[in-house]
């Protein structure tokens, strides 16, 4: 297979984009049809974006921040002001919630632009390695018989 020589892409310039919710590589195109959904293509570009795999990286990344974000807001209301206990059970719950909902579609869209600026698994020219039962199988169908 020959060495690729496509231009490099802008790693930071994809992640916000993917951020915002926008196409990694125009950054006009919605990113999502749906809350979680990826759009197939770009309806701007045309940028194939159904590459994607970007499954279970977006929720695990998204429980650290919250959960950093909220334990240290726990821990710092309960030090400084000692406050009973409903009142953290009405501020904490909703605030997780909401803190998740908002942050999972913008770290879903970075790892997007992260895997589209780093033209992995299939934002490339070149199939990707992990690709290459698909590519066998593809042969073996297409192989003549001796």
């Amino acid at each position: 297979m020959p060495v690729s020589v496509e231009p490099q892409r802008n790693l930071l310039e994809a992640l916000v984009r993917g951020a915002r919710l926008k196409c990694p590589a125009c950054g006009t195109g919605q990113l999502f049809r749906a809350y979680l959904k990826v759009v197939d293509n770009c309806p701007d570009c045309h940028e194939a974006l159904h590459h994607h795999r970007a499954d279970d990286a977006p929720p695990y990344m998204t429980i650290v921040i919250v959960g950093h974000v909220i334990v240290a807001g726990v821990l710092l209301l309960e030090q400084t002001l000692a406050p009973p206990q409903w009142l953290h059970m009405a501020l904490w719950l909703p605030l997780t919630v909401v803190l998740s909902l908002v942050l999972l579609p913008r770290i879903k869209g970075s790892i997007v632009g992260l895997q589209w600026a780093n033209r992995m698994h299939g934002f490339g020219s070149y199939p990707d390695p992990d690709d290459s039962q698909d590519i066998l199988a593809h042969h073996d169908r297409n192989a003549h018989p001796m």
